[in-house]
């Protein structure tokens, strides 16, 4: 079975014209599940009316057709890549060749420049090395950096205090006490 790509179906104000591939593949599957209903579908698959399901079912169909008629005409992965290598190579406009190699070099993640000492590290790595500069006492077992410090507990002002306490009194005589 091939795992066919989504076609993008163009832009419009209604729904109709949004790439609903994720109720294609719902479809699909209760299709392939023996559910032809299209109201069972409908229900399945969210959608508000009947012709909805018929138009996901249509964009479903012209998809396939779509992909048969690219492999029919020799256009695959390799037709691309072949395409993109002749055009790298024996352009005569250097704009078009490097083009090219950047569209290489984004299929292989090589698109953003990294100095050589970020590459490779994660958020773990730059904690560690930020608790190694500042702190006290490190303890460094299993990978886990310990630190003694002394917490502050910040005071509670008077009025917060009469605050609590009265809603406290509220509570009591609202539920009874406990």
């Amino acid at each position: 079975m091939n795992n066919n790509k989504p076609v993008t179906f163009a832009q419009g104000k209604f729904n109709y014209y949004r790439n609903d591939t994720y109720v294609q593949n719902i479809l699909l599957k209760a299709l392939t599940q023996g559910v032809t209903d299209p109201h069972e579908l409908k229900k399945i698959a969210g959608l508000s009316k009947v012709a909805d399901v018929y138009r996901s079912l249509d964009k479903l169909s012209i998809r396939k057709e779509y992909h048969e008629a690219l492999s029919k005409n020799g256009i695959d992965l390799s037709f691309i890549v072949n395409g993109l290598k002749e055009l790298s190579q024996n352009s005569k406009s250097e704009v078009v060749r490097l083009a090219g190699y950047q569209t290489f070099l984004k299929s292989l993640g090589l698109d953003k420049y990294e100095k050589q000492e970020d590459q490779g590290k994660g958020w773990e790595e730059a904690i560690l090395e930020i608790s190694e500069v500042g702190g006290k006492d490190k303890d460094k077992r299993n990978g886990i950096i310990e630190c003694e410090y002394e917490v502050k507990v910040p005071e509670v002002p008077a009025s917060e205090i009469k605050r609590r306490e009265k809603e406290d009194s509220a509570g009591k005589d609202l539920y009874g006490e406990n």
